[in-house]
């Protein structure tokens, strides 16, 4: 769709045959008057897809911008509470996303399910002329990540990947990428990613499952299991099923802060190793058990690039528990969601940055609100400054991890293949078997 297009065209070129039916819908207000809704002004028309914690504050955050028309959930709870929240209960209700994907008058979607549905409904949704702004970890695997990018091409879709760390936080994390890349540091010797560790948990109980959730639905790709109540909302990211730990979820936000001060947003490692503790025990890196949280709960992993800079993944560590840490060859900082600290961060006032680095590593665009960055780039084109791309590249870098630690031994990997070397049992683990009628189509 082009979005440049008036809400009165695109109104125009919307059959009524072409609005789906919703899945289930609650009420009077489950049909939406489009036709109202989209002579309004020209924020764009939008569609929640995953409306549980996480789903309804990005989509918050985004009716700053647009209106949504369009609200998918397969727990009908969630999606009832949302409509009431973002729409005044006025937005037509799914259960099935492709549903909502059909409609001709949404033109972006904002994506957060459970890291194991983000890429095939946001390769659907490109597929189907939708900008996309989807929540991190943005993948479960790396040739999820392949496909994701392979797509975004093809399609030239705006895609934006919810590493808010980039636009805000008082621009600190920012400022940490233009030091190092100004060589204020000197030669960047070694990062430190400091994400903590999964809980452990478990044995959990098999319960009944709630009656307005489509417990299989939800499962997708994932294989059946019984429902146990602390795999889904909300705890999702403890199961290997569903996502990868702490690896990928703050691993998404610093590990891409690493790469990003290291300028490596098109590469990647040459070797990765590590230690790490799991809840239960694995076999050939599976867990042997299937009613407790099984992701890892301590862990460091060295992460090599072809310079000879170092990426460690950890835990914690003796001086902090969760922000990077970039040590180079004439001095270091650090630097978190609430502060950016050493003895480069003070000498900015006698000599502050170049206000073109600052600039270029912003793609051009006000800094502070990472929504209003997607909405501005709906109506420019622009590219986002959390792109699909570096966030694929971070995010291999977190999915190595995971794999080198659920192997137990160290691997060599190729950045420009995106292959492990000589290895494949490795490579195995760049994918994983999807249930038949949840595979993800390209």
């Amino acid at each position: 769709m082009n979005s440049k297009l008036s809400r009165r065209e695109l109104l125009k070129t919307t059959s009524a045959a072409a609005i789906a039916v919703p899945y289930f819908a609650t009420g009077s207000h489950a049909i939406a008057d489009e036709s109202k809704s989209a002579e309004k002004n020209d924020r764009p028309l939008l569609g929640a897809i995953g409306v549980g914690g996480q789903g309804r504050h990005d989509s918050r955050r985004a009716k700053e911008f647009g209106d949504f028309v369009a609200i998918c959930d397969v727990d009908q709870a969630h999606a009832e509470q949302a409509n009431q929240e973002l729409a005044g209960g006025k937005a037509q209700l799914y259960g099935d996303y492709r549903k909502l994907l059909e409609r001709k008058d949404v033109e972006a979607v904002i994506i957060a399910t459970p890291d194991h549905w983000h890429t095939k409904i946001a390769i659907e949704a490109m597929q189907a002329g939708k900008d996309v702004y989807c929540e991190k970890p943005l993948t479960l695997t790396i040739e999820e990540g392949k496909q994701i990018c392979q797509v975004a091409k093809a399609t030239k879709r705006v895609f934006q990947v919810g590493t808010q760390q980039r636009s805000e936080n008082g621009d600190m994390f920012l400022k940490a990428a233009a030091m190092c890349q100004d060589g204020r540091l000197g030669k960047i010797q070694r990062v430190t990613a400091i994400i903590g560790g999964a809980p452990a948990g478990g044995p959990f109980a098999v319960s009944p499952v709630p009656s307005t959730l489509d417990w299989d639905a939800w499962q997708g790709q994932a294989q059946v299991t019984d429902f146990i109540k602390e795999r889904c909302h909300g705890n999702f990211r403890w199961w290997y099923e569903y996502s990868g730990g702490k690896m990928t979820d703050w691993g998404a936000h610093h590990v891409d802060i690493a790469h990003w001060v290291l300028g490596a947003s098109d590469t990647g490692p040459v070797s990765v190793e590590g230690t790490a503790s799991h809840p239960v025990p694995l076999k050939n890196g599976y867990p042997t058990e299937t009613n407790k949280y099984n992701t890892a709960t301590v862990f460091t992993v060295t992460c090599r690039f072809a310079d000879g800079v170092e990426l460690i993944v950890t835990d914690t560590t003796a001086e902090h528990d969760n922000g990077v840490l970039i040590e180079g060859a004439s001095g270091r900082i650090f630097v978190n969601r609430g502060k950016l600290t050493g003895k480069p961060v003070e000498e900015l006032a006698a000599n502050p940055l170049p206000d073109a680095l600052i600039n270029k590593l912003s793609k051009g665009k006000k800094t502070g609100n990472h929504m209003r960055n997607f909405i501005e780039c709906l109506k420019d084109r622009g590219e986002p400054i959390s792109d699909v791309f570096s966030h694929h590249r971070a995010l291999t870098t977190c999915h190595l991890a995971n794999i080198a630690i659920r192997l137990g031994r160290r691997l060599n990997w190729n950045p420009e293949t995106e292959q492990f070397v000589g290895d494949d049992a490795a490579n195995a683990w760049l994918s994983r078997d999807q249930r038949k009628g949840f595979e993800i189509l390209v």
